[in-house]
Formats: structure tokens, C-alpha cells, sequence
């Protein structure tokens, strides 16, 4: 929490309350609130105080300035339940849009990843794509449905390492009981959307495989999810135009 403490304070002297104009100081009913609040604040402020362009809008990690951004937030870094929102930045600075939800994240509570490990990965991170074994719930991004020869690689030794990769069960070209065949998850994968952590480039033991999915309503095994109708909400806001990120801390 000293983390967002810190990243809080400067965001404050930089921009000033009126850049997070959706949660500038009103009237709370709880102490816990206004924390809860301050620390999504502080996950947005952080893309903008780090890697700035010349607008000031970070650039990283797409080819572009983020305009959108999902923040995932947690009370301390063993928890297991978050609060997710989504928030739009527009002339007048940052405004929630979407949320706020309920949301999961890994049994060992967030930090450093790593192949094995059930932790979210603390950071900021794009959202580039989506999948499901359902058809497409009506989001912008690109989107693919998932039959019996899609896969996710967590082979440390395989080439295709934190991929997506097509091959029949039991002729891949890698060790498929280190592997995710997507179908198999079932209904939390209906809908879900890649968390592009350790993609490019990729680092072998790093960690694979973290999605924002479809809630089983407990953690995850370092994915974050949601329940299904807040995730098709979420989905459906996601525009690729405006850059999406997702900011987990």
C-alpha cells in the first residue's frame, strides 16, 4: 500500500484532482471507500508518471497513447479479491466508465509471476485480443473461437512458450501436459481477453496463460476474473482504437 501511497502523492501534484474528475473529493459513506478509490486512482496515475509521450499520455505498451484503462485492485499483495473498473480518458482527464466489480485474482495473492505459480503479475499491460469458447459476446477486439485444437503453450522449453498454438491433441509439438487446451477450462473460458504479460518479448519461466475470464467464484491460478455479465459489460466497453491496458496492483 506504500506503493500506491507514494504513486497517489505525485499523481496529485502533477495533474491535480481535476485530472480523475469521476472521483475528485465528494461525500463518502466509509473510510474504506474513499481507500478503495484513492488506490484505483493511484493504478491510473501510474501510467500516466511513467514512459509519458509528448502529450503526456503514456505510450506504452502499445503503438499509441492509452485512452482506456482497466484497473485491477487489490487491498494487499496476498489478497485474492479485487475491485476492477474501467476507466476513459477524455479532454477533461480520466473518468471511471464502467464498474466497479467484483473480481478474483490469483490464490497466491499478486507480485512477480512465475511458470508454476498461482500470482497475478503486478503491472501494466495491454489488451489486444479476446477469445471464448462461446461465440463473440459483442466485443471490438479481435476476437477467436476456441475448438479442440487451440491450445496456450506453458512448455518452458517449447519454441511456442506463452503462445497460442493449433494442433490435434496429442501430435503437438510440445509437452501438452504443460499446456492449456482451452476448451478443457469450460464455462470461464466462454469469454475471455488476453493479458498480453510476457509476450513481447517472451521469457521462458516467466509465467503463461493470464486472462480476465469468466468467475468460478473463487481465485484464480493467476488470471483475473469476473462474473459473466460484468466480463460481457467489460468486453463490450473495450475499444481497440482507444488503446486498451489493464493496470493490476
Amino acid at each position: 500500500m506504500r506503493r500506491v501511497a507514494i504513486l497517489l502523492f505525485f499523481a496529485l501534484v502533477l495533474f491535480g484532482v481535476a485530472a480523475f474528475p469521476a472521483i475528485a473529493p465528494i461525500a463518502r459513506t466509509t473510510d474504506e471507500r474513499v481507500v478503495e478509490d484513492t488506490h484505483e486512482v493511484a493504478l491510473v496515475a501510474a501510467v500516466a508518471l511513467v514512459g509519458q509521450s509528448a502529450d503526456g499520455i503514456k505510450a506504452f505498451p502499445h503503438n499509441g497513447a492509452i485512452e482506456q484503462m482497466v484497473t485491477v485492485a487489490v487491498r494487499e499483495p496476498t489478497s485474492t479479491t479485487a475491485r476492477l473498473s474501467g476507466w476513459g480518458r477524455g479532454n477533461d482527464g480520466w473518468r471511471r466508465e464502467i464498474g466497479p466489480f467484483e473480481a478474483f485474482v490469483g490464490a497466491e495473492g499478486i507480485g512477480e509471476a512465475k511458470e508454476g505459480l498461482s500470482r497475478t503479475p503486478v503491472g501494466v499491460y495491454a489488451l489486444t485480443e479476446a477469445f471464448g469458447i462461446e461465440p463473440n459476446n459483442g466485443t471490438r477486439l479481435p476476437y477467436f473461437k476456441v475448438d479442440e485444437q487451440d491450445w496456450w503453450v506453458s512448455d518452458v522449453n517449447s519454441p511456442e512458450y506463452n503462445k497460442r498454438f493449433r494442433c490435434p491433441p496429442g501430435k503437438c509439438p510440445f509437452n501438452e501436459r504443460a499446456g492449456e487446451r482451452l476448451i478443457s477450462a469450460g464455462a470461464v473460458y466462454n469469454h475471455a481477453v488476453v493479458i498480453d504479460y510476457n509476450r513481447n518479448p517472451v521469457t521462458a519461466g516467466a509465467g503463461s496463460a493470464f486472462f480476465l475470464h469468466v468467475s468460478d467464484g473463487k481465485p484464480t491460478a493467476g488470471c483475473v476474473s469476473v462474473a459473466q455479465d460484468d466480463l460481457n459489460a467489460v468486453m463490450r466497453w473495450l475499444d481497440p482504437a482507444r488503446k486498451p491496458a489493464i493496470s493490476i496492483g
